[in-house]
Protein backbone atom coordinates (compact mmCIF):
# COMPACT_ATOMS: atom_id res chain seq x y z
CA UNK A 1 0.00 0.00 0.00
CA UNK A 2 1.38 3.32 -1.17
CA UNK A 3 2.55 6.13 1.39
CA UNK A 4 1.19 9.56 0.04
CA UNK A 5 3.25 12.46 -0.12
CA UNK A 6 1.13 14.61 1.90
CA UNK A 7 0.95 11.85 4.68
CA UNK A 8 4.59 12.17 4.65
CA UNK A 9 4.70 15.63 5.15
CA UNK A 10 2.12 16.03 7.49
CA UNK A 11 3.78 13.62 9.51
CA UNK A 12 7.17 15.42 9.16
CA UNK A 13 5.71 19.14 10.45
CA UNK A 14 4.54 17.13 13.69
CA UNK A 15 7.59 15.26 14.26
CA UNK A 16 7.72 11.76 12.72
CA UNK A 17 8.65 9.80 9.59
CA UNK A 18 6.23 7.58 8.02
CA UNK A 19 7.95 4.23 7.50
CA UNK A 20 5.10 1.81 6.66
CA UNK A 21 1.77 0.81 6.64
CA UNK A 22 0.36 -1.75 8.66
CA UNK A 23 -2.76 -3.94 9.54
CA UNK A 24 -5.13 -2.08 7.40
CA UNK A 25 -5.36 1.02 5.21
CA UNK A 26 -6.23 3.24 8.47
CA UNK A 27 -2.88 2.38 10.37
CA UNK A 28 0.91 3.31 9.72
CA UNK A 29 4.10 2.82 11.42
CA UNK A 30 5.87 6.60 12.61
CA UNK A 31 9.54 6.34 13.93
CA UNK A 32 9.54 9.87 16.41
CA UNK A 33 12.46 12.23 14.84
CA UNK A 34 13.54 12.94 18.40
CA UNK A 35 13.90 9.49 20.04
CA UNK A 36 13.98 6.89 16.89
CA UNK A 37 11.57 5.02 18.89
CA UNK A 38 8.60 3.69 16.45
CA UNK A 39 5.33 3.00 17.16
CA UNK A 40 1.96 2.05 15.31
CA UNK A 41 -0.49 5.11 14.42
CA UNK A 42 -3.70 5.10 13.07
CA UNK A 43 -3.69 7.27 10.21
CA UNK A 44 -6.88 9.55 11.39
CA UNK A 45 -5.09 10.65 14.78
CA UNK A 46 -1.65 11.69 12.02
CA UNK A 47 -3.70 13.63 9.89
CA UNK A 48 -6.20 15.49 12.80
CA UNK A 49 -4.13 15.67 15.45
CA UNK A 50 -0.48 15.23 17.23
CA UNK A 51 0.28 12.38 17.47
CA UNK A 52 2.35 10.98 21.04
CA UNK A 53 5.35 9.15 20.69
CA UNK A 54 4.89 6.45 23.73
CA UNK A 55 8.61 6.26 24.11
CA UNK A 56 9.50 9.72 24.71
CA UNK A 57 6.29 9.66 27.17
CA UNK A 58 7.46 6.86 28.94
CA UNK A 59 11.56 9.05 29.20
CA UNK A 60 9.87 11.38 31.16
CA UNK A 61 7.70 9.39 33.12
CA UNK A 62 10.59 7.63 33.91
CA UNK A 63 12.53 10.85 34.73
CA UNK A 64 8.98 12.10 36.59
CA UNK A 65 9.32 9.36 38.61
CA UNK A 66 13.20 9.88 39.61
CA UNK A 67 12.35 13.33 40.59
CA UNK A 68 9.90 11.90 43.06
CA UNK A 69 12.08 9.19 44.52
CA UNK A 70 10.23 6.61 42.72
CA UNK A 71 11.02 3.74 39.95
CA UNK A 72 8.84 3.54 36.78
CA UNK A 73 7.48 0.15 35.94
CA UNK A 74 5.21 1.43 33.35
CA UNK A 75 1.67 2.20 32.31
CA UNK A 76 -1.19 0.83 33.81
CA UNK A 77 -2.96 -0.86 30.50
CA UNK A 78 -6.50 -0.05 31.71
CA UNK A 79 -6.31 3.30 32.53
CA UNK A 80 -4.23 5.92 30.21
CA UNK A 81 -4.10 8.29 33.38
CA UNK A 82 -2.11 5.79 35.66
CA UNK A 83 1.18 4.05 36.00
CA UNK A 84 3.05 1.71 38.18
CA UNK A 85 6.02 2.59 40.18
CA UNK A 86 8.41 1.35 42.99
CA UNK A 87 8.31 2.55 46.05
CA UNK A 88 11.94 2.83 48.32
CA UNK A 89 9.68 0.69 50.63
CA UNK A 90 10.50 -1.68 48.04
CA UNK A 91 6.53 -2.13 47.05
CA UNK A 92 4.27 -1.92 43.97
CA UNK A 93 2.66 1.70 43.65
CA UNK A 94 -0.38 3.09 41.44
CA UNK A 95 -0.17 6.25 40.87
CA UNK A 96 -1.96 9.30 38.71
CA UNK A 97 0.98 10.69 36.55
CA UNK A 98 -0.07 14.00 37.16
CA UNK A 99 0.05 13.05 41.44
CA UNK A 100 3.77 11.79 40.31
CA UNK A 101 4.81 15.30 38.99
CA UNK A 102 3.63 16.86 41.73
CA UNK A 103 5.56 15.23 44.17
CA UNK A 104 8.54 15.62 41.89
CA UNK A 105 7.60 19.54 42.19
CA UNK A 106 7.47 18.81 45.50
CA UNK A 107 3.86 20.06 46.33
CA UNK A 108 2.92 17.05 48.17
CA UNK A 109 4.91 13.18 49.06
CA UNK A 110 3.71 9.54 48.34
CA UNK A 111 2.80 7.04 50.64
CA UNK A 112 2.54 3.45 50.61
CA UNK A 113 -0.58 2.36 51.17
CA UNK A 114 1.33 -1.15 52.73
CA UNK A 115 3.80 0.64 55.06
CA UNK A 116 0.85 2.98 56.45
CA UNK A 117 -1.35 -0.18 57.15
CA UNK A 118 0.99 -1.43 58.64
CA UNK A 119 1.87 1.73 60.47
CA UNK A 120 -1.58 2.12 61.94
CA UNK A 121 -1.33 -1.20 62.77
CA UNK A 122 1.65 -1.05 64.97
CA UNK A 123 0.24 2.21 66.70
CA UNK A 124 -2.60 -0.18 67.95
CA UNK A 125 -1.12 -2.99 69.24
CA UNK A 126 0.63 -0.36 71.38
CA UNK A 127 -2.31 0.58 72.75
CA UNK A 128 -3.42 -3.44 73.22
CA UNK A 129 -5.91 -2.89 69.98
CA UNK A 130 -5.92 -4.67 66.77
CA UNK A 131 -6.90 -2.22 63.75
CA UNK A 132 -10.22 -3.52 61.54
CA UNK A 133 -10.05 -1.47 59.01
CA UNK A 134 -11.38 2.39 58.02
CA UNK A 135 -14.24 3.74 59.35
CA UNK A 136 -16.30 5.51 56.18
CA UNK A 137 -18.79 6.43 57.83
CA UNK A 138 -17.06 8.86 59.96
CA UNK A 139 -14.26 10.59 57.41
CA UNK A 140 -11.39 9.76 56.56
CA UNK A 141 -9.64 10.64 60.29
CA UNK A 142 -11.22 7.71 62.13
CA UNK A 143 -10.70 3.73 61.53
CA UNK A 144 -12.43 0.77 63.48
CA UNK A 145 -10.64 -1.05 65.66
CA UNK A 146 -10.93 -4.27 68.04
CA UNK A 147 -10.05 -4.18 71.66
CA UNK A 148 -8.19 -6.69 73.58
CA UNK A 149 -11.90 -7.43 75.50
CA UNK A 150 -13.36 -7.95 71.72
CA UNK A 151 -15.56 -4.83 72.09
CA UNK A 152 -15.12 -3.11 68.09
CA UNK A 153 -15.04 0.90 68.05
CA UNK A 154 -14.78 3.61 66.10
CA UNK A 155 -11.76 5.99 67.18
CA UNK A 156 -9.57 8.94 65.65
CA UNK A 157 -6.30 8.24 64.07
CA UNK A 158 -5.25 10.97 66.06
CA UNK A 159 -6.76 9.59 69.53
CA UNK A 160 -5.24 6.30 69.18
CA UNK A 161 -1.60 7.71 68.46
CA UNK A 162 -1.70 9.61 71.65
CA UNK A 163 -3.66 7.59 74.13
CA UNK A 164 -6.32 9.72 75.10
CA UNK A 165 -9.63 7.74 74.67
CA UNK A 166 -11.55 4.45 76.62
CA UNK A 167 -13.11 1.21 75.69
CA UNK A 168 -16.58 1.82 75.85
CA UNK A 169 -17.00 -1.66 76.94
CA UNK A 170 -14.07 -2.21 79.84
CA UNK A 171 -12.65 1.35 80.19
CA UNK A 172 -12.45 3.33 83.27
CA UNK A 173 -13.69 6.95 83.01
CA UNK A 174 -10.78 9.85 83.84
CA UNK A 175 -12.35 9.97 87.35
CA UNK A 176 -11.63 6.72 88.41
CA UNK A 177 -8.50 5.77 86.07
CA UNK A 178 -4.90 6.40 87.75
CA UNK A 179 -4.07 9.58 87.58
CA UNK A 180 -0.70 12.02 87.42
CA UNK A 181 -0.02 15.29 88.82
CA UNK A 182 2.66 16.68 86.85
CA UNK A 183 4.68 20.06 86.11
CA UNK A 184 6.00 20.98 82.60
CA UNK A 185 8.23 23.62 81.74
CA UNK A 186 7.46 25.56 78.70
CA UNK A 187 10.01 27.66 76.36
CA UNK A 188 7.86 29.85 74.12
CA UNK A 189 9.10 32.14 71.41
CA UNK A 190 10.09 35.56 72.47
CA UNK A 191 8.66 34.86 75.95
CA UNK A 192 10.63 33.98 79.67
CA UNK A 193 10.65 30.34 80.41
CA UNK A 194 6.98 29.44 82.00
CA UNK A 195 5.94 26.32 83.87
CA UNK A 196 2.45 24.61 84.05
CA UNK A 197 0.95 22.97 87.32
CA UNK A 198 -1.85 20.49 86.38
CA UNK A 199 -3.18 16.39 86.22
CA UNK A 200 -3.60 13.68 83.45
CA UNK A 201 -3.90 10.17 83.16
CA UNK A 202 -0.98 10.28 80.56
CA UNK A 203 1.10 13.72 80.96
CA UNK A 204 2.82 12.76 77.86
CA UNK A 205 0.56 12.47 75.90
CA UNK A 206 -1.64 15.80 77.14
CA UNK A 207 2.17 17.80 76.70
CA UNK A 208 2.72 16.29 73.20
CA UNK A 209 -0.70 16.05 71.47
CA UNK A 210 -3.15 18.57 73.30
CA UNK A 211 -1.14 21.63 75.00
CA UNK A 212 1.19 22.30 71.98
CA UNK A 213 -0.06 24.39 68.94
CA UNK A 214 2.89 23.19 67.01
CA UNK A 215 5.52 20.20 67.49
CA UNK A 216 8.52 22.50 67.29
CA UNK A 217 7.52 24.11 70.47
CA UNK A 218 10.04 23.24 73.47
CA UNK A 219 8.17 21.77 76.31
CA UNK A 220 9.55 19.56 79.09
CA UNK A 221 7.72 17.10 81.78
CA UNK A 222 9.99 18.07 85.07
CA UNK A 223 8.07 15.94 87.68
CA UNK A 224 5.18 14.03 88.28
CA UNK A 225 3.30 12.32 90.60
CA UNK A 226 1.18 9.18 90.43
CA UNK A 227 -2.19 9.50 91.88
CA UNK A 228 -4.47 6.39 92.08
CA UNK A 229 -7.67 7.60 90.61
CA UNK A 230 -8.47 11.00 88.14
CA UNK A 231 -11.30 12.46 90.90
CA UNK A 232 -8.45 12.52 93.72
CA UNK A 233 -6.16 13.74 91.47
CA UNK A 234 -8.17 16.89 89.93
CA UNK A 235 -9.03 17.64 93.75
CA UNK A 236 -5.16 18.22 94.81
CA UNK A 237 -4.43 19.92 91.68
CA UNK A 238 -7.80 22.54 92.47
CA UNK A 239 -6.20 23.31 96.31
CA UNK A 240 -2.78 23.35 94.79
CA UNK A 241 -3.48 26.29 92.21
CA UNK A 242 -5.69 27.61 95.12
CA UNK A 243 -2.85 28.35 97.32
CA UNK A 244 -0.39 29.68 94.72
CA UNK A 245 -3.05 32.45 93.20
CA UNK A 246 -3.22 33.06 96.93
CA UNK A 247 0.67 33.51 97.74
CA UNK A 248 1.82 34.02 94.47
CA UNK A 249 -0.42 36.09 92.24
CA UNK A 250 1.71 38.17 90.69
CA UNK A 251 3.45 34.87 88.63
CA UNK A 252 0.16 34.07 87.06
CA UNK A 253 0.13 34.20 83.86
CA UNK A 254 -2.38 36.13 81.31
CA UNK A 255 -3.58 33.51 78.72
CA UNK A 256 -3.11 35.66 76.29
CA UNK A 257 0.44 35.96 76.54
CA UNK A 258 0.79 32.11 75.65
CA UNK A 259 -2.27 31.27 73.79
CA UNK A 260 -0.60 31.32 70.24
CA UNK A 261 1.31 28.39 71.22
CA UNK A 262 -0.31 27.34 73.88
CA UNK A 263 -4.01 25.09 73.85
CA UNK A 264 -4.85 25.73 77.85
CA UNK A 265 -6.81 28.69 79.47
CA UNK A 266 -5.23 28.53 83.01
CA UNK A 267 -2.97 27.38 85.45
CA UNK A 268 0.72 28.78 83.55
CA UNK A 269 3.22 30.40 86.04
CA UNK A 270 6.09 32.57 85.77
CA UNK A 271 9.38 30.18 86.14
CA UNK A 272 10.18 31.80 89.01
CA UNK A 273 7.52 29.45 91.09
CA UNK A 274 9.11 26.16 89.57
CA UNK A 275 11.17 25.51 92.91
CA UNK A 276 7.81 26.32 94.50
CA UNK A 277 6.06 23.64 92.65
CA UNK A 278 8.48 21.06 92.57
CA UNK A 279 8.58 21.17 96.78
CA UNK A 280 4.48 20.71 96.37
CA UNK A 281 5.36 17.61 94.22
CA UNK A 282 8.29 16.43 96.29
CA UNK A 283 5.82 16.46 99.67
CA UNK A 284 3.12 15.08 97.46
CA UNK A 285 5.38 11.94 96.55
CA UNK A 286 6.57 11.68 99.91
CA UNK A 287 2.89 10.97 101.61
CA UNK A 288 2.41 8.63 98.71
CA UNK A 289 5.75 6.52 99.30
CA UNK A 290 5.05 2.40 100.67
CA UNK A 291 5.12 2.88 104.45
CA UNK A 292 2.91 6.08 105.01
CA UNK A 293 -0.44 3.64 104.94
CA UNK A 294 -2.57 2.47 101.65
CA UNK A 295 -4.82 5.13 103.14
CA UNK A 296 -2.55 7.53 104.12
CA UNK A 297 -4.23 11.23 103.30
CA UNK A 298 -2.37 13.21 100.69
CA UNK A 299 -0.27 16.02 102.71
CA UNK A 300 -2.12 19.63 101.67
CA UNK A 301 -0.38 21.83 100.03
CA UNK A 302 -0.79 25.14 102.27
CA UNK A 303 1.74 25.16 104.34
CA UNK A 304 4.40 24.37 101.49
CA UNK A 305 3.04 27.16 99.85
CA UNK A 306 2.82 29.82 103.06
CA UNK A 307 6.83 29.18 103.82
CA UNK A 308 7.32 31.24 100.44
CA UNK A 309 4.62 33.72 101.21
CA UNK A 310 6.02 37.18 100.10
CA UNK A 311 8.96 35.56 98.74
CA UNK A 312 9.65 37.43 95.27
CA UNK A 313 8.58 35.21 92.59
CA UNK A 314 11.95 36.33 90.12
Amino acid sequence: MPIHEHWQATAEAKGFEITARVDDRYHLMLRCNSCGGAHRSKLHVLMTSQPLCPHCMDARRRKDAEAAGLIWLGRDPDDRHYGFYQAPCGHKLRRQFELVKRIAAGECAHRCERCQHEKEEAEARARGWSLIGPAPTKGPGYRRYRHACGHEQTIARANMQSGRFNCANCGEGWSTAPSFIYCMRFALPGLAPLVKLGFSRNPDSRLHWQLKRSPDIEGTILRSVAIRNGHTAQSLEKKMHAALRRDHRDSVIPPDQYRPWLRVKSEIYAAGLEPTILELLDELGRSRQPGKGAGARERQPRKACGRDRGRDPG
